[in-house]
């Protein structure tokens, strides 16, 4: 009977156990990868100086953002003995998105198709396809490296092989953000796209928005059609100026900015189209 309560009361705490393992604290260790990370990502940063001066003073001084709130999170840990995992997260995020940013800067130019090897597609620059917005963002309320996620419209290939597949997930961060305020009143905000998922597999990304399409139009072209017929009816809408998310303008740079003295408000569901900005390569199955 004995052993029996003993097993009993084992089973129990293991039960209790569980979901506080599953919460991960963060450890000292944790803080440390963290500064690791962020003086890998100096040395790139001060490497794209030779090619990119403007890019590697704006980052720089992200970085520097950054570099603070790791100090902020060692200081909290010492004197409170604890920091939480969504802090952790977020100072993780935006060095990433730092860290994705330089590296992309590496990736050299290469011609349409795939490579002679045969193991490889290469999406060229210039190339443009729909994405769904996931993420809702709202210049009043969004801040420089908000990530968000959205997933291709379409399936997309090159000489006949399939590339990028409908519903591959894309993910982004906000480069920049204006609210609308009392004497500018026109919001605006820039999204940079950094990473492209295909089932298991990550590829870095840089494209950038080229127009915002109402998530509806969108929706009635899928009914009407599939595959490139699709695609053919939203850069038809595009072209003409239809379906275009009303109270927004795309300029250079994929900044997108109000026209109506307010913020500017994309729910989820609106469709981006975006341009490839670097070429993209693709393993092919």
């Amino acid at each position: 009977m004995r052993t029996r309560r003993l097993l009993t009361f084992v089973l129990a705490a293991m039960a209790f156990a569980v979901p506080v393992a599953a919460q991960t604290p963060v450890t000292a260790a944790d803080l440390t990868r963290l500064e690791a990370g962020a003086s890998e990502v100096s040395k790139a940063v001060t490497a794209l100086e030779r090619t990119d001066a403007t890019l590697s003073a704006e980052m720089k001084k992200q970085l520097g953002d950054v570099t603070d709130e790791i100090t902020y999170l060692k200081v909290k840990m010492r004197r409170e003995g604890t920091v939480t995992r969504e802090e952790y997260a977020s100072v993780r995020d935006r060095l990433d998105t730092l860290r994705i940013r330089a590296q992309g800067q590496k990736v050299s130019s290469s011609p349409a198709g795939a490579d002679p090897s045969g193991r490889m597609i290469t999406v060229p620059v210039g190339t443009e396809f729909d994405v769904r917005l996931q993420t809702p963002l709202n210049s009043g309320t969004a801040k420089i490296e908000t990530r968000f996620e959205a997933t291709t419209l379409l399936d997309y290939q090159v000489e006949g092989m399939m590339a990028i597949p409908a519903g591959a997930l894309v993910r982004g961060f906000v480069s920049s953000v204006q609210k609308a305020g009392r004497l500018d009143r026109r919001g605006s905000m820039t999204l940079s796209f950094d990473e492209l998922r295909i089932d298991e597999r990550t590829y870095r990304l840089r494209a950038s928005v080229v127009q915002a399409l109402d998530g509806k139009v969108g929706e009635d072209a899928t009914r009407i059609g599939a595959g490139a017929a699709v695609g053919a009816i939203i850069g038809g809408i595009l072209g003409g100026g239809k379906g275009a998310l009303l109270g927004v303008l795309v300029g250079g740079g994929g900044t997108i900015a109000s026209t109506e003295g307010s913020d500017v408000d994309l729910p989820a569901g609106t469709i981006l189209r975006i341009r490839i900005d670097q070429p993209l390569q693709i393993a092919r199955d």
